[in-house]
């Protein structure tokens, strides 16, 4: 027996490794019971700080990927949409970096625009000092949730190095004729004394005082998106990787169509022209609808002042045809016949409120019998209705009740009779040809876009007024136009209308007294061509340089649904009018689209009227960000709408708590003598690889973030439960395992909830950081399954289930089946009546 007292050689330093052991399982169990995300987010965002992590150059040899959210309008705070659409960017951005892309992904403001006017009367704030507050709060608010942005590129549409270029890109419009200014109908708010877009008028009044919208024709300055309408039509089907519900709707807003123009004869004058797509029905013409500014119903207002009060009317509802399709149809007769093209026979002209002087020749033939607005109008005023087509397939027709919209066979038509569509409008267009009253011709819905606005805080319009030489383009030597920041609002107008110091200039062209335009630009302008600036927005010398053609098109955009038409379209023609300045080289300047659904609340888009918004930030202070960002991409597919869930919020941060501490218990795991476990091992493996397989397809082809996160939490879940049944001393290969199907995991989780898996791949030994890590491979080996499990029924009722080998044919399944001690039990004495076999899923035994 050794002595008391007696150190024997080693204890010390066996004491010390023991007091070490403890102190670290002691760190462990203090770590894994300490989740504070905060701290994990400051400590990632100082890393890739300190790194310039996201700030990218063009001088590189990976294939470049270029990753775009539409820019926000900085309104103050961001909302939990903002949240969804900037999300969804990064998840992408990070991902494809980590698959060996040079990513791209700006951001900038959209920071014009009437918001920011309604503010400044609403608060006696300038424009300019509300909105750069708001784009500080964004900033910041952005950079909290992580999101990968190329910072060094942040634009902002209402600073003068960016709209410099915009004015410069106009006055080489203006000299080419595809930008122009003329006279046209606006919708006129008379107290703001200001031209409001279509979507600013609510029932007719304006969005802000509530006065009733009138009708005015004023000089507005155009650019000729017609002149690309076929272009931009047949380049639509290039897009391949859109959505075609969006390119359904650019075709139906372009709107080319094939008719006749024809001419209507009227006595004493000359002939009335009409479009129509439907030659097939001029039989059926019994009244001629034109414009309230028509010459015809103008000259027929004269002396009648009740026609001429209902023209006033008519000029008080808005120019829009889509709120036209919704407002009572209305009309007068002007007491004025025309003479029908084929028959001589009078025809009468009336003044309708729903046809607009801008479209077409402000003249329609009226066939009540087969459309449906013509019908409404005769059924009001007791017009003829007559019936020119019916059914090709011989079955009854009735317009008594409304119009046979359809193509058919003609009846009622007399020389044209038993013709059909195609026919008769060959028939027609032959004849009308011949005699010079008619020809075929395209046509288009479309419309030159209008470019001006009567408000204060936006782009101004680099034009001068002179009264000797018209319209003169500010010389470059002069951009930009800088618009005045510190301004004073009456509440009525622009504030630059009323400032000498800004209008008075000297004509550039002659020397003479002139005027600076004091309209300022649509802020689609100023979004029509941002995704090209984000490539060199340092330049002080252009507006691009190669650095956009190295870019070239976007290769993921991400934006709402509601911007389908007038953003993307008019994104796409600026692109057309960049590229045939010289600019550019691409044709298209979005590749593939994503238009990401609503965040709602109880069934309803989130609103501060419907009071059901919830605001990010106590989400970010209570949960972290990673665990925001994670509910927001794993609810639904990232194109339907998302309904806010607190239940799946709590979910979303209970998953991220309970993998952290799993990763902080299997840091400090040592292998022990525990058995191995190799058929568990085995199955891990595999399920990670076919996850890695699954992950990468949702992330790239399928842009399903909600499966893949699915996918990823199943594998999640097999780890943990492994991990928990492995006990302190698991074997080496199988603890090997385990670390590299959470390190697979915290690599697909990277673009999900980028601060928490930075802090775990950390944790378990990688001083790297993550985004530049490789995208885990999946193998295909590994996706052989040597067993299958299968059920097994009787009579329909679950009654095993076996593991049989993956390539068993269905007599070995049904052996197997049947030789199964409990399936014997429940089959007994009794007869079989059939097997059903459904390899590789079940076996159902009838009896």
């Amino acid at each position: 027996m050794e002595a008391k007292g007696v150190i024997r050689p080693g204890a010390r330093v066996f004491s010390r490794i023991v007091s070490i052991d403890r102190a670290r399982r002691a760190q462990a169990t203090i770590m894994t019971t300490t989740f504070n995300p905060a701290e994990i987010e400051q400590q990632a965002q100082d890393l890739w700080t300190q790194h310039d992590s996201f700030r990218v150059t063009e001088d590189d040899s990976r294939e470049k990927f270029y990753c775009l959210c539409m820019f926000p309008y900085p309104s103050g705070k961001m909302h939990m949409g903002h949240v969804r659409n900037y999300t969804l960017g990064d998840v992408v951005a990070r991902f494809k970096r980590m698959r060996g892309y040079n990513v791209l992904q700006p951001m900038g403001w959209d920071a014009f625009g009437m918001p920011a006017e309604n503010a400044a009367i609403k608060n006696n704030v300038p424009p300019a000092k509300w909105t750069y507050a708001n784009i500080e709060q964004m900033r910041k608010e952005l950079k909290r949730f992580g999101i990968a942005y190329d910072w060094s590129r942040e634009l902002a549409t209402c600073q003068p190095d960016y709209y410099r270029w915009e004015q410069w890109m106009f006055t080489r419009l203006y000299e080419k004729g595809l930008a122009y200014q003329k006279t046209s109908p606006v919708n006129w708010c008379p107290v703001d004394q200001t031209v409001l877009a279509n979507e600013q008028v609510e029932n007719g009044r304006c969005w802000r005082c509530e006065t009733v919208v009138e009708r005015k024709e004023l000089k507005q300055w155009f650019l000729r998106i017609t002149d690309y309408a076929d272009e931009l039509l047949a380049d639509l089907e290039t897009l391949s990787e859109w959505p075609e519900a969006v390119r359904t709707m650019q075709r139906n807003w372009i709107g080319r169509s094939e008719g006749l123009e024809i001419e209507f004869p009227i006595d004493g004058h000359d002939a009335q022209t009409v479009y129509t797509t439907r030659p097939d029905t001029l039989m059926g013409v019994t009244y001629l609808a034109v414009a309230a500014g028509h010459p015809l119903a103008l000259a027929a207002a004269e002396g009648n002042r009740e026609l001429a009060d209902f023209l006033v009317e008519c000029n008080k509802i808005q120019a829009a045809e889509a709120a036209l399709e919704t407002v009572e149809k209305r009309g007068m007769p002007l007491g004025i016949t025309v003479r029908h093209p084929v028959t001589n026979e009078p025809v009468p002209v009336w003044v309708a409120n729903f046809v607009l002087m801008e479209y077409g020749t402000g003249a329609v033939m009226a066939v009540p019998g087969h459309d449906q607005r013509d019908f409404e109008f005769a059924s009001k005023y007791d017009l003829p209705i007559k019936q020119v087509v019916t059914a090709s397939d011989g079955s009854a027709v009735d317009i008594s009740e409304g119009p046979y919209l359809e193509h058919g066979t003609l009846i009622n038509s007399g020389e044209f009779d038993g013709m059909d569509f195609a026919t008769s409008f060959n028939a027609l267009a032959e004849r009308f040809a011949a005699a010079g009253t008619g020809r075929r011709t395209v046509n288009y819905r479309l419309r030159d876009w209008g470019v001006s606005r009567q408000r204060y805080w936006g782009t101004p319009i680099p034009m001068i007024n002179c009264p000797t030489c018209g319209p003169v383009p500010v010389p470059d030597s002069d951009l930009p136009v800088v618009l005045p920041e510190d301004v004073e609002f009456e509440g009525v107008g622009s504030p630059i209308k009323k400032m000498d110091s800004f209008k008075k200039v000297t004509c550039p062209k002659c020397g003479g007294d002139a005027e600076r335009e004091t309209d300022t630009f649509d802020t689609f302008m100023d979004s029509s061509w941002y995704f090209a600036r984000y490539a060199c927005p340092d330049n002080i010398e252009a507006m691009l340089d190669e650095r956009a053609n190295y870019w070239g098109q976007v290769d993921q955009y991400i934006g709402g649904v509601e911007h389908a038409i007038l953003h993307l379209l008019y994104a796409r023609f600026y692109q057309k009018l960049m590229r045939d300045a010289g600019l550019t080289s691409v044709d298209e300047p979005f590749k593939r689209l994503l238009t990401q659904g609503m965040v709602l609340k109880d069934g309803a888009k989130m609103s501060k009227n419907k009071g059901n918004t919830v605001a990010p930030q106590p989400m970010i202070e209570r949960y972290g960000a990673d665990t925001v960002r994670l509910f927001m991409m794993s609810d639904a597919p990232p194109d339907q709408s998302l309904e806010w869930s607190d239940a799946g919020v709590e979910g979303a941060h209970r998953f991220v708590k309970r993998l952290w501490r799993a990763v902080q218990k299997l840091a400090t795991t040592k292998p022990g003598a525990g058995s191995a476990d190799q058929k568990t091992r085995t199955a891990l493996h595999r399920q990670m690889h076919k996850t890695i397989a699954k992950v990468t397809d949702d992330y790239d082809r399928r842009l399903m973030f909600n499966t893949a996160i699915a996918a990823i939490r199943e594998l999640s879940n097999a780890a943990l439960r492994w991990q928990e049944g492995l006990g302190e001393g698991p074997h080496a290969d199988d603890l090997a395992q385990l670390r590299v199907t959470f390190v697979v995991i915290i690599k697909m989780l990277q673009p999900l909830i980028p601060h928490t898996a930075q802090d775990l791949y950390a944790a378990l030994g990688h001083d790297d950081i993550l985004m530049d890590a490789t995208w885990p491979e999946f193998d295909e080996a590994a996706l052989v399954e040597e067993e299958k499990q299968i059920v097994v029924q009787v009579n329909g009722k679950l009654r095993a289930k076996l593991s049989v080998p993956a390539d068993a044919d269905k007599a070995q399944l049904e052996a197997l089946a049947m030789a199964d001690d409990n399936v014997q039990r429940f089959v007994g004495e009794s007869d079989v009546r059939k097997v059903i076999v459904v390899p590789g899923r079940l076996v159902n035994i009838v009896l």
